[in-house]
C-alpha cells in the first residue's frame, strides 16, 4: 500500500513551519487526513502539535550540551543519530493509510539537503523501505528577489537539493505578502523563472558602483569592497548562467494568509506525488450521506 508525503525544505526563517501549519489548516478545512513529522530537533513553537516529533528521540539543545558541539555540527548529530535510529519512523508511519498526506517539517540547515547525504539517505528510507510517495517542497522567501545575488544564490541551492533528493520538486517563494508593495506584480513574474538576464539590469549595480567609487580609498579587503567588485560581480554572472544553463527551477508564490495560495500549492504537490489517483472513487452521493450523518450527531 502506497503512502503520499511532503518534506517541507529551505533556509531558516523561510517559513517553513508557518507553511506547515497553513497547510494542516487547509487539509482540515476539506477534511483531509494528515500525519504532521517534526524533523527539527531544535523546533518548539507549532500551531499544530506533531504527530511526531523528532525530540522524543533526540534534541539538539542536549546534543550541544553533551557533545560540546555547535548549532551546525549539532544538528547534523541529530540527523545521524536519527539514521542509526530508523525504527523511530517507521514504527510511526508504517501504519498509515493512503489517504494521509504526511507533511514533514525540516530543519533550516541547508547543507543537510545540498551537499552531505545524509538527508538523501533518509528520503530512500522514506520511499523504499516505506512505501512512501514523496515530493520536495522547497521554500525561498520572497524579500530575496530585493538582493539578485541573494536570491540566485538560494535559487543555487534549490537546484542542488533537487538535483541531491532526487524528487519531484515543488519551488516556492513564500512570504509574497512581503514584497507586494516593493516590487510590481511585473517585476515578480520574472524571477518564477530565473535566468541569467535578471542580473544585466540589476538596480543594485548602481549603488555598487558608487560603493566602489567610495571604497577605493578604503581597505581592499573589506567586505563592502569585495561585494562592490568585479569579481562579485562576475561570480553572480557565473552562478546565474549555471542555473539558467541547467534550466530545472521555477517557483510557485505562496501567502500563506490566502487558502487559495496555500490550495494552489497542495495541488502541486498533490499531482507530484499522484496522490488523488490512489484514492478510491466516491459516488456521488457520498458526501451527501456524509453530511446528513453529522447533522443526525449533533
Amino acid at each position: 500500500m502506497s503512502k503520499f508525503g511532503v518534506v517541507v525544505m529551505g533556509p531558516a526563517g523561510a517559513g517553513k513551519t508557518t507553511f506547515c501549519s497553513a497547510l494542516i489548516n487547509h487539509l482540515r478545512i476539506n477534511k483531509r487526513s494528515c500525519f504532521y513529522v517534526n524533523l527539527d530537533p531544535a523546533a518548539e513553537d507549532f500551531a499544530y502539535e506533531p504527530d511526531l516529533d523528532i525530540k522524543e528521540l533526540i534534541s539538539l539543545e542536549d546534543v550541544m550540551e553533551e557533545m560540546g558541539l555547535g548549532p551546525n555540527g549539532g544538528l547534523v548529530y541529530c540527523f545521524e543519530f536519527l539514521l542509526d535510529n530508523l525504527d523511530f519512523l517507521t514504527e510511526s508511519i508504517d501504519p498509515i493509510t493512503e489517504e494521509y498526506l504526511i507533511i514533514i517539517d525540516m530543519p533550516g540547515q541547508i547543507e543537510l539537503y545540498t551537499h552531505i547525504p545524509i538527508v538523501p539517505a533518509l528520503v530512500n528510507h522514506l520511499r523504499m523501505s516505506l512505501n512512501v510517495n514523496l515530493c520536495a517542497t522547497y521554500l525561498l522567501e520572497s524579500t530575496f528577489v530585493i538582493d539578485r545575488a541573494k536570491f540566485f544564490a538560494g535559487t543555487l541551492s534549490a537546484m542542488s537539493a533537487m538535483i541531491m533528493l532526487e524528487l519531484p520538486h515543488v519551488n516556492v517563494m513564500s512570504k509574497i505578502d512581503l514584497v507586494k508593495g516593493t516590487v510590481g506584480r511585473k517585476e515578480l513574474k520574472r524571477f518564477i523563472e530565473p535566468d541569467a538576464s535578471l542580473l544585466d539590469d540589476d538596480p543594485s549595480d548602481t549603488q555598487a558602483a558608487v560603493t566602489s567609487a567610495q571604497n577605493k580609498l578604503a581597505d581592499p579587503q573589506s567586505s563592502d569592497s569585495i561585494m562592490a567588485g568585479g569579481s562579485f560581480k562576475r561570480l553572480n554572472h557565473a552562478v546565474a548562467q549555471l542555473i539558467d544553463d541547467f534550466s530545472m527551477v521555477s517557483f510557485l508564490q505562496l501567502d500563506v494568509q490566502k487558502e487559495a495560495s496555500v490550495g494552489a500549492i497542495l495541488s502541486y504537490i498533490d499531482d507530484a506525488i499522484q496522490y488523488h489517483e490512489a484514492q478510491e472513487p466516491k459516488e456521488p452521493n457520498d458526501e451527501i450521506e456524509h453530511n446528513d450523518g453529522d447533522a443526525d450527531m449533533g
